[in-house]
């Protein structure tokens, strides 16, 4: 099997800034693996350093390591998750082999003529509730994003704090989008313990469905939870060992890079579930193949229980794409053509 990659930066139009800073651009690693029969399938690495720690030059090594292996292998007759080990055993680096894993499922779909949702579940949902994210960092700007989301059907809006004038900014969003709409928060773990109670305690009037990530640490977001009335949700440190069956948030966010492909995302929402939190998706600002694969997996959780809105309407962030996967009232419809359904930009 042939492993071929083409590198790709998508240019934000308005820098979003988070507690790790401002992200301005994202680079991707776009992958395509073709067999002997001509048949391909097109993946995506999208690590962002910032966030996860990893770099595209390091995303971009592991790779490359694994193009030999993926064309000595007797690839008929193996099965995707043989192939995924085989790679994961000269570099296991999930933004990598997620690449790999979306490739994959993507080469399957097509080869079957089917969406990969319907390789993954009997009965997928046909639409992703999502939630809208809001990007400013005045109020008025906060203000005018929420009501422009509402009117467009969001029933679940986002806003980054731990950047300045969170007070001001969510109660301007609150008013502006009405009692209705749900409210989740995003701190990218910019609190320690005790400012984190003291900001949700403070914010939490405004009504919050959440508060995503409010301190780094599976000991830290215990001791957060054990002392608000708010829901609490993990997302960089679901990545920690033994996170997922911890118990220590009400909701753990999981990611296709992060996880390292759709099938050990599945996988991780299982033992979430298990645990007893809900579980929702979000991209990390990925490209067309990244938020489609994410797209397909949540179809197919969606189908075995309860999901919450997921953070996956952000093509639209992107300076000169065109959007294929636009949110429509609140929700993104799931590509319904083989494969994963879009193809590389």
């Amino acid at each position: 099997m042939k492993l071929e990659v083409a590198q790709r930066t998508l240019r934000l139009v308005r820098p979003l800034q988070t507690a790790h800073g401002a992200v301005r651009e994202r680079e991707l690693l776009l992958v395509t693996l073709t067999d002997a029969d001509g048949l391909a399938g097109h993946g995506e690495a999208a690590p962002l350093e910032s966030y996860d720690g990893v770099s595209s030059a390091r995303a971009l090594a592991a790779l490359e390591r694994y193009a030999p292996v993926l064309a000595q292998l007797q690839v008929e007759g193996m099965n995707g998750a043989q192939l995924i080990e085989a790679c994961s055993e000269v570099d296991d680096l999930p933004q990598a082999l997620a690449a790999i894993d979306m490739a994959l499922w993507d080469r399957a779909g097509r080869r079957e003529g089917k969406p990969v949702c319907a390789l993954l579940s009997d009965d997928p949902v046909a639409r992703v509730p999502v939630n809208a994210s809001l990007s400013a960092l005045d109020r008025a700007g906060a203000a005018e994003q929420a009501a422009r989301a509402v009117q467009e059907g969001y029933t679940c809006l986002k806003l980054k704090v731990g950047v300045g004038d969170d007070a001001g900014r969510v109660a301007a969003t609150r008013a502006a989008a009405g009692p209705r709409v749900a409210l989740r928060l995003d701190a990218n773990g910019a609190w320690g313990v005790e400012e984190a109670v003291a900001a949700i305690t403070a914010l939490s009037p405004a009504g919050l469905e959440l508060v995503e990530e409010p301190t780094h640490g599976l000991q830290a977001t215990r001791a957060v939870r054990e002392r608000v009335a708010v829901r609490v949700a993990i997302d960089e440190t679901a990545a920690e060992h033994g996170a997922l069956t911890a118990g220590v948030a009400d909701a753990v966010c999981l990611k296709i890079s992060r996880c390292g492909g759709i099938a050990r995302l599945l996988a991780a929402a299982t033992l979430v579930r298990a645990s007893g939190a809900e579980v929702y998706l979000a991209s990390t600002y990925d490209g067309p193949l990244g938020v489609a694969a994410a797209l397909h997996a949540a179809a197919a959780l969606a189908s075995r229980g309860a999901l919450a809105h997921c953070g996956l309407a952000t093509l639209s962030m992107f300076e000169g794409l065109e959007d294929p996967l636009p949110a429509r009232n609140g929700a993104i419809a799931v590509p319904r053509g083989p494969g994963l359904g879009v193809e590389p930009f």
